[in-house]
């Protein structure tokens, strides 16, 4: 799948960019499928915020722990006004779906599987894929949150360290719109903070107090629809918030080496839907 200066240049940045991976059937599928899932979701049973500036606040709902067995619609910190009402409409005020569409919805299983998933997670050096998490982030137009600095090993603690990014650009990003940016290298420096979950309590464990990169040192990664940005996971990664008038759609897969021990403190943990790669 990968030819050897790419798989160099991963090891080397801890991050590699491939144009074209989806087509744009197979993103309008997914995009198309998305939309149904937010249109069929109960606005006013489930006021689940996502935030990743107050992260252990926000997730310490039923929603968010469940959703590691389940499909949730998690909503913007702007979506509400001060009377808890929704500013916009329903599909335009959802931050993402999560986490476990690949298991449990066709069309994202489709999207999420295949020979050529399976061959290049191969070549990431996983040789026992185990997909843990999927999302459907919709960065939407004028109330995308930022996500700030952070490393999905915090979230995926595995040893050795082996949680494996997988995020599909859905339409195109750029800075206008709340692109990714990556520290190039920045996945050769330490863990800087672990999510631990105790029983249904979360928090963020502070580990070494390394600072987070900045844009002077970080780069963005502007792509086409289409596109699959992989990286390490211990790779500093962040996007600003999203004050276009554009959307910036994307799709995420996070995978571990079954070879590893995923570790019990982590926040997602299966019971009851087994575990499966690539294939």
């Amino acid at each position: 799948m990968l030819t050897p200066d790419q798989q160099a240049l991963y090891q080397t940045e801890g991050y590699l960019v491939l144009p074209g991976f989806k087509s744009d059937a197979e993103v309008a599928a997914l995009r198309q499928r998305a939309l149904q899932i937010v249109e069929a979701f109960d606005a006013d049973s489930h006021r689940a915020i996502f935030s990743t500036s107050d992260q252990a606040r926000r997730a310490a709902g039923a929603d968010f722990l469940t959703s590691a067995e389940g499909i949730q619609c998690f909503f913007e910190e702007e979506a509400f006004d001060e009377a808890g009402r929704l500013r916009q409409a329903k599909a335009l005020s959802i931050n993402k779906i999560g986490h476990a569409m690949h298991d449990l919805d066709p069309v994202f299983q489709r999207f999420s599987r295949g020979p050529a998933l399976a061959a290049l997670a191969g070549d990431l050096g996983l040789q026992q894929p185990q997909l843990w998490q999927s999302m459907y982030i919709f960065k939407q137009p004028g109330i995308g949150g930022e996500v700030k600095w952070h490393q999905d090993a915090s979230f995926f603690d595995t040893t050795p360290s082996t949680v494996t990014g997988f995020w599909f650009a859905l339409e195109d990003a750029t800075q206008a719109n709340g692109c990714l940016w990556v520290q190039p290298g920045g996945h050769r420096g330490p863990l800087r903070e672990r999510f631990v979950r105790e029983g249904d309590a979360v928090r963020m464990e502070a580990l070494d107090a390394t600072p987070w990169p900045d844009t002077r040192s970080a780069v963005p990664v502007e792509v086409a629809a289409g596109t699959l940005v992989c990286f390490q996971g211990l790779l500093p990664h962040w996007s600003a918030p999203n004050r276009s008038d554009r959307s910036r759609h994307a799709y995420t897969l996070h995978a571990t080496d079954g070879r590893a021990d995923y570790a019990a403190h982590n926040w997602l943990q299966r019971s009851a839907l087994p575990l499966r790669g690539f294939c």
